[in-house]
Order: C-alpha cells, then structure tokens, then sequence
C-alpha cells in the first residue's frame, strides 16, 4: 500500500488541474488519477476563457498541466479510477490496472458523457459545427443559416436565446412539436420555421455541418445546428460512495463544492449545468480552497 495522500483528484482536465494548483500551493500532497478522455477532445476552439481565447482545449489542458506539476506535493499518474472505498482513515483508491492509493479527501472532477442520438453525423460534427452553447461558440457562427434542435419547453428558450446570435434560424422538433399554442405564435412572430419531422442524418464534410436530412428525404442546407444532448455522469463512482444526485443528473453539491458524502468533493461539468472551461477552473478552486481548509479544520 502506497503512502497516504491528502487529496485523490479524479480526473486531470480543467477542474481537477485548478483544485490541484490551488492544493499545491497549499503544500498539500495530492495525487492526479487521469483517464485521458476529456469530453471536449473533438473541440477545435475554447473561448470565453480571458488569456485563453481561441486555444484549443488540448492546449489549455497541456499548459495547465505542465504548470501544475511544477509543485513538488502534487503527483500524476495515467490510469482509471475502478473503485474508491471510504476508511476510517478516509478513503482507499483502486484503478482498473489494479494499482491501490489512500487518501484524506476525494475530489471527484470526472466529468460528464454526452449520449449521442443515433443519427448519421452527429458524432462527426459534435463540437465543431454542432454545439450545446452559445457562449463558447455563438460568436463564431453568428449570422449564419442555423438549426436549433429541440421541443417544447427547452426548443422555446432555444429560439429565444440564439436569436441574439442569428436571424436565420430554424427549429427542428425531430417528432411531433409539444411547444404549447401561445410559444409556437411568438416562434412564428420572429420569422423561425418550426418543422416537426424526424432528423435521419447530418450531412457534413471534416465535421462541418453541411445539410440536415430528414426522414421523408428532404434536405435544408445549414452551417451550424445548436443541440442539447442528454448525458450521464462519466463515473458512478460518486454514486456508489452515496453521493447524492440532483433531478438533472448533476452530483449535489453545496456552494463549497462540497457533496453529501463528508471527505467527498465534486467539481466541473458532473456537478454543474455550466460546461465552460472557465466555470470549470473557477469551481476547481473553489474546491481546493475548501478541501485545504478542511483539511486545516481537522488538525488546528
């Protein structure tokens, strides 16, 4: 059994490099565990990150990273996080490779998976000309020919929101529309075509979005296509330990990051709605500050 670490961060991307460097500065000794699979490795851009616009995320990632490791309290190592075990001595680590870990806290910054639909394309485009967020990408589609696809409710705030960004917008329901009468009149007030049949595939070229075709054959030329795919966490892990999951599938967390499960952290897109770079690195702070200040609390 290797020596007992005083954080296990979960996860080396945006929120788990942050907690760290605000850990390392701490002098905490704190173990990285990374799979290497961020969910945003098909991403050409990041943006809305100030010193950091228009980086790819690889390059913001290996940057933090090699920074990061500079502290000499903070260890990395490649692997998967298999099973995570509370101790009264806090928590024992296990990786698929077999390897075993202790530590005081556990940081769980893994993230979330995005389910794709099964349609032709959407994997291709995904993060490149078909995107969740406005914020990180609107800019660099503004004004062109584009698709928002969505229904009821959430088709709705679609149409209203990325009518900042563009005035050539379409919105696809894939089935039968449930936008009540009074929203599908306000859709059709502000010149957007609502059409309700189903997508069959996205016509696109070096994932950029070319037409969207749909299952009675028609085509609608498009640049871009704004979509809000279903997830689910990237780890049961946090579940397994009896972290609390919200109604949206995030993990629960206090405005401390903290989760319901005592010595257990969450920081990132698993805990939080907004999946921007620098909201990840903002509530990676934020967590290491306060899992240092635990930490404080136990011994002084």
């Amino acid at each position: 059994m290797k020596a007992t670490y005083d954080v296990m961060i979960a996860g080396g991307s945006y929120a788990g490099l942050s907690a760290a460097m605000a850990l390392g500065r701490a002098l905490r000794h704190v173990l990285i565990i990374d799979g290497g699979d961020p969910c945003n490795k098909q991403t050409p851009h990041s943006h809305n990150f100030l010193t950091q616009d228009g980086q790819t995320p690889a390059q913001i990632a290996d940057k933090a990273k090699q920074q990061v490791l500079q502290y000499h309290t903070i260890s990395w190592h490649q692997g998967l996080v298999s099973n995570v075990v509370s101790t009264p001595a806090g928590f024992e680590i296990s990786t698929a490779a077999g390897e075993t870990f202790r530590a005081k806290k556990v940081l769980f910054a893994t993230g979330i998976k995005d389910q794709f639909l099964p349609v032709k394309g959407l994997a291709e485009t995904w993060g490149i000309s078909l995107v969740h967020c406005p914020y990180c990408h609107g800019y660099e589609i503004r004004g062109k020919a584009t698709g928002l696809i969505a229904n009821g409710e959430m088709g709705f705030e679609l149409c209203r929101l990325i009518s900042n960004w563009s005035n050539k917008l379409t919105l696809f329901t894939n089935g039968p529309s449930t936008l009540t009468a009074e929203q599908a009149a306000k859709i059709k007030s502000h010149k957007i075509t609502v059409i309700e049949t189903e997508i069959s595939e996205f016509e696109q070229k070096n994932g950029q979005l070319q037409n969207i075709v749909l299952k009675d054959g028609s085509k609608h030329a498009l640049e871009a296509a704004y979509i809000r795919l279903p997830f689910k966490q990237h780890s049961d892990l946090p579940q397994q330990l009896g972290c609390a999951i919200d109604e949206h599938g995030y993990i629960e967390v206090t405005e401390l990051q903290q989760t319901t499960v005592p010595g257990v952290y969450a920081a990132g897109d698993n805990s939080n709605k907004f999946r921007g770079v620098s909201m990840a690195v903002a509530a990676g702070t934020k967590a290491g500050a306060m899992i240092n200040k635990e930490l404080t609390d136990e011994t002084f």
